[in-house]
């Protein structure tokens, strides 16, 4: 099973978008605090709308703590990032991989990415635009790892 982890999210709707694109497709999303937000906040709730008992969520307390249940698991680290080194088309996906993303105003941490089995990066044309929307970065990211593993 794919998962999309969210790592210091700090824009409610944003991550209310993930959370039902997640439901959706049956991903887990795993959330590392802090977060910008209280997981009970109004326009997370109102952009996830009635789908979140359908979110397989994972709340981390830190950084630390997800570290801590990665190792008890398998899988690739991608973490997505405008300065990546692997076009996300020319990652090879795998069932348990997990999908990183960032902030919306710093991306990744450099800790964070220095641990990731690829950097991927989704390609802007526009040199004036620096990054996409995050939720429709893991949207990208994710509806490309499951085209790549043919999920129907």
């Amino acid at each position: 099973m794919l998962r999309v982890v969210l790592v210091y999210p700090q824009i409610p709707p944003n991550t209310g978008n993930i959370a039902r694109t997640c439901a959706a497709t049956e991903t887990e999303l795993h959330l590392v605090a802090p977060l910008g937000f209280e997981i009970s906040d109004r326009y997370l709730k109102r952009a996830g709308l009635d789908y979140w008992p359908y979110v397989n969520l994972h709340y981390h307390e830190n950084l630390a703590a997800f570290w801590q249940e990665y190792q008890q698991k398998s899988g690739k680290l991608i973490g997505f990032t405008v300065r990546g080194n692997t076009n996300y088309l020319d990652c090879p996906y795998e069932d348990n991989d997990w999908l990183l993303f960032g902030s919306e105003t710093q991306g990744l941490p450099p800790e964070v990415l220095s641990t990731c089995d690829y950097r991927a990066y989704i390609s802007i044309t526009q040199p004036k635009v620096r990054s996409l929307n995050l939720s429709v970065s893991v949207a990208i990211g994710l509806f490309e790892a499951r085209r790549q593993l043919k999920y129907v």
